[in-house]
């Protein structure tokens, strides 16, 4: 099966090559009858169900600063042509590239299956992170309501949430956000890449507009919900000259607190975001990836832990010293935005059970 031929408008990936589980390979080739004159056809979003067992996934990664998350799907529509998580979807013999943005899971039982696991005896309170994989207010989230469903969940058992998104939906969800915010139990932090609008549209087609964003830290913070924001990730040669002027635009919105992160090429990324450079910055292509090398010991990605996410050397010291700088002048709090309450955990009664008498 010939590989997809230039991009497709609205999608980030430029091809569809298959995973590193599969058998086959894709190639894209020109057969001779001008297929690589014309333009790609249409490329559809499709949705499968994803029929988990279990919604809370564990980690122990040290470099995280959570050890469970929610993820309502698997795949993004956003289309980020830099995330991290793409490899995932080959998992599923499906290819990082344009399959990751356009053959999406979704998990219509979540709602249900959260309830049904914090209300296993044992059960330790931690916070849950929403978005740390695929970001939980992508575009079918309007429709499919499943992030809705799970924070009206975490609400009844005052079980506290860290989110992180890209997209202006959240504000769909204010009414229980700032009510769980006020007993410290919702954090949300906008992910904010560049402020510049061409670059968002090829970098990450179908996410919320820069503005948008910034609106959208505005609004959360106006509802009383402590929101940061995170420059990520910051690509050399690309957007990192962007870092001040992003934390300055996020904290005049009312961000709190920041982060950022490195550029992470894990597994089939590192040729999908080639293929990206070449066609949208071919005159840039050589010495991004150059620099990103230069980060990562000379390889294109450093997969150890505590250097993954910010990476080495002498440009990844010059990053980590302009952001803590910005972050002082700024007043910025780089160790999270807010506290959250673990000790209000309660499971709601159930029909049946017996009234406590204390």
């Amino acid at each position: 099966m010939p590989g997809m031929i230039g991009p497709h408008k609205g999608r980030g990936a430029p091809s569809n090559d298959s995973g590193r589980f599969e058998a086959e390979r894709r190639v894209a080739f020109d057969d001779g009858w001008g297929a690589a004159d014309m333009e790609p056809l249409p490329l559809n979003t499709t949705l499968t169900i994803d029929a988990t067992r279990t919604i809370i996934a564990r980690n122990e990664s040290p470099d995280i600063g959570f050890d469970r998350s929610i993820n309502p799907y698997r795949g993004c529509e956003h289309g980020c042509i830099y995330c991290y998580a793409r490899p995932s979807h080959a998992y599923l013999g499906l290819s990082p590239g344009l399959d990751f943005e356009s053959r999406l899971f979704y998990k219509p039982r979540a709602a249900e299956l959260l309830a049904a696991e914090l209300r296993r005896k044992g059960y330790a309170c931690r916070p849950i992170a929403l978005g740390s994989n695929t970001d939980p207010y992508q575009p079918v989230e309007r429709r499919l309501g499943i992030t809705r469903a799970i924070l009206d969940v975490l609400r009844e058992f005052r079980h506290p949430v860290t989110i992180v998104t890209k997209s202006a939906l959240i504000r769909r969800d204010l009414d229980i956000l700032a009510e769980m915010a006020k007993d410290r139990l919702a954090v949300v932090t906008v992910s904010v890449t560049t402020l510049d609008r061409a670059l968002a549209r090829r970098m990450e087609p179908r996410a919320a507009t820069p503005e948008r964003r910034l609106e959208t830290i505005a609004a959360l913070v106006e509802a009383g919900v402590p929101t940061g924001v995170l420059s990520a990730p910051m690509i050399p040669a690309l957007n990192d000259s962007e870092m001040e002027q992003i934390l300055a635009r996020a904290r005049a919105a009312g961000a709190s607190s920041a982060g950022y992160t490195l550029l992470r090429l894990p597994l089939e990324l590192k040729g999908l975001f080639r293929e990206w450079l070449e066609a949208h910055v071919p005159e840039k292509a050589a010495h991004v990836l150059s620099l990103v090398a230069q980060t990562h010991g000379g390889r294109l990605y450093e997969s150890t832990w505590s250097k993954r996410m910010t990476g080495t050397g002498p440009y990844a010291d010059m990053l980590r010293v302009r952001f803590d700088r910005v972050c002082r002048k700024l007043g910025f709090n780089q160790r999270g935005t807010a506290t959250l309450d673990t000790s209000r955990f309660r499971p709601p009664p159930q029909p049946g059970d017996q009234l406590s008498l204390f």
